[in-house]
């Protein structure tokens, strides 16, 4: 990927000169760089809203509560992973974090949760049809909040920031889908 972006910035750098005017590109290079810089900033305050209420959840007890609330829910998808294991939770914040459209700050969980269902792998290193479809679910990301999103169209001036919420619910819902079915199909014919 470092490549690809020296190979942009050269490529920019000699188009600029053939235009005479390589002055633009290291000003649009700068103007570049501070905008990442604000819109990183903006974003943090999300994140940090977020992570923080899913923490107090965590610590509160409320992801355990979570945890046996959408038990049969997870039975049928994770038979292979006992009720109470820490992946469960794990899981669930990665999903909650998804959920709220904070796709950065589930990968710790996911993370996370793909430690514990390897304590459960009985051959470590293949992955297990509860590891493959956890993947398949933090992929699709089904989101029913987009904040990282809105956030983006916020910091853009977006006349409705929030006018994408129903597009992404319906199109990470047949993400979710297509992923689920998908997986289950295909580990009944691959063993």
């Amino acid at each position: 990927m470092n490549f690809v972006f020296v190979l942009l910035f050269v490529a920019a750098a000699i188009a600029g000169a053939v235009k005479g005017d390589v002055r633009a590109v290291g000003q649009g290079a700068f103007d570049g760089a501070a905008q990442g810089v604000t819109l990183a900033i903006g974003l943090v305050g999300v994140m940090a809203l977020w992570l923080g209420l899913l923490k107090v959840a965590e610590k509160s007890g409320l992801v355990d509560k979570l945890a046996r609330a959408v038990r049969p829910v997870f039975r049928p998808l994770f038979p292979g992973v006992p009720d109470g294991h820490p992946a469960i939770s794990a899981m669930l914040l990665n999903i909650a974090a998804n959920m709220l459209g904070l796709g950065n700050a589930a990968t710790p969980f996911g993370i996370k949760a793909m430690e514990e269902l390897e304590k459960l792998n009985p051959t470590p290193g293949t992955a297990t049809n509860a590891q493959v479809l956890f993947l398949a679910i933090n992929t699709a990301s089904l989101q029913l909040v987009p904040t990282t999103v809105i956030a983006l169209r916020v910091s853009a001036h977006s006349t409705d920031p929030a006018g994408i919420i129903l597009p992404c619910l319906l199109a990470s819902f047949c993400a979710l889908t297509v992923a689920v079915l998908s997986t289950k199909v295909l580990e009944r014919f691959w063993r």
